[in-house]
């Protein structure tokens, strides 16, 4: 593996990525899933020449020290690369907080990398039974399951998404996954819509304009819903 993050964009300011911070946010290239409702398409490929280089990304925050509140990692799948490491220690020492999207596929290399981060938004897919139809990976669940087993045994702040995805999910299912979720410790677990924009356009035609209100009427106990941007 490369000893450099193969970047695949920067989001110089964001309001979203980290729920209450000002951050910037870097996408990394590559990703082992291919998930039905996946909508950064451009990114999964691991073989696309980065668009951008590592020496690019912190230039840019040295000259953001004051103005940023945090950087977070997103993809793809930003655990894929083993560079993952010793960026986020070099976005500390420039004193940013530091945050990590994933999918959970690389469960060892999130240990290896959870000292380093001060928040995780976590995508949870599914029920285990339901993750190959969500991933199109057999053995998914059992490293989502086992990320999540990571963060919350590590203490550090999170949030585990679920993408209500309306060609899939069923309310008993998603049901099932926050009740889930509570028992394996998730601090707090927001749902939020799939979207068109930016997926297959075979996933778009079989979305048909259902939304995560056509799934479930109101959510789960123990989780809330994010607002549709």
């Amino acid at each position: 593996m490369s000893t450099t993050l193969v970047i695949a964009g920067l989001v110089r300011m964001s309001t979203c990525d980290w729920p209450g911070r000002l951050v910037a946010t870097v996408f990394t290239q590559g990703c082992p899933w291919r998930c039905t409702y996946c909508h950064n398409l451009g990114l999964l490929d691991p073989t696309v020449v980065g668009a951008m280089t590592w020496s690019d990304v912190r230039g840019f925050l040295e000259r953001r020290v004051g103005l940023l509140d945090g950087v977070v990692f997103s993809g793809g799948e930003p655990t894929r690369q083993a560079a993952l490491g010793a960026a986020l220690r070099e976005v500390r020492d420039l004193g940013f907080s530091t945050g990590l999207h994933t999918s959970g596929a690389y469960p060892r290399r999130l240990a290896e990398v959870i000292d380093s981060l001060d928040w995780v938004g976590l995508d949870i897919k599914a029920i285990p039974a339901e993750y190959p139809q969500v991933t199109g990976a057999l053995n998914s669940a059992d490293r989502a399951f086992a990320s999540l087993g990571v963060v919350v045994a590590s203490g550090v702040a999170h949030e585990v998404r679920i993408t209500v995805d309306p060609t899939i999910h069923r309310e008993t299912s998603i049901y099932a996954l926050v009740e889930l979720l509570v028992e394996k410790g998730a601090a707090a677990i927001v749902l939020q819509e799939a979207r068109p924009e930016g997926t297959s356009p075979a996933y778009t035609k079989a979305l048909a304009a259902r939304h995560l209100r056509d799934v479930l009427a109101s959510p789960p106990p123990g989780a809330t819903a994010r607002p549709s941007p």
